[in-house]
């Protein structure tokens, strides 16, 4: 089994039990440059927010978007747009990647900007 069928199957697990759980979930998936976070409704069919390193502002600010600092800015976003759109609580979906650097971050931060977990 190769790296990314393992992150796969990992992320499918997680999925399933947060479907079972029938709250928001906060998606994350990160690449070699970006990072991008989700909020996704109960039913699963729809993206609520969204908050990514290729956004405009976010662009702006940094000057490499695969970083630690990136990943929590978008954090910090991504919660911010959630409070705006009545959103308090969500389960955090890694999406099978490790809990470690850039997930950590961005994780860290939108708790600190006022998300739950």
């Amino acid at each position: 089994m190769d790296k990314k069928t393992s992150r796969l199957r990992r992320a499918v697990a997680t999925r399933r039990k947060i479907h079972e759980l029938r709250v928001h979930r906060l998606s994350v998936h990160r690449s070699n440059q970006h990072i991008y976070a989700s909020i996704i409704s109960p039913e699963g069919d729809r993206v609520l927010v969204s908050a990514s390193t290729l956004e405009a502002e976010v662009r702006k600010e940094l000057d490499n978007g695969g970083n630690v600092a990136a990943a929590g800015l978008v954090g910090k976003r991504v919660a911010e747009k959630a409070k705006a759109a009545g959103i308090e609580t969500v389960a955090f979906d890694r999406s099978g990647f490790r809990y470690h650097g850039r997930v950590k971050a961005l994780a860290e931060a939108a708790r600190e900007a006022g998300l739950k977990f």
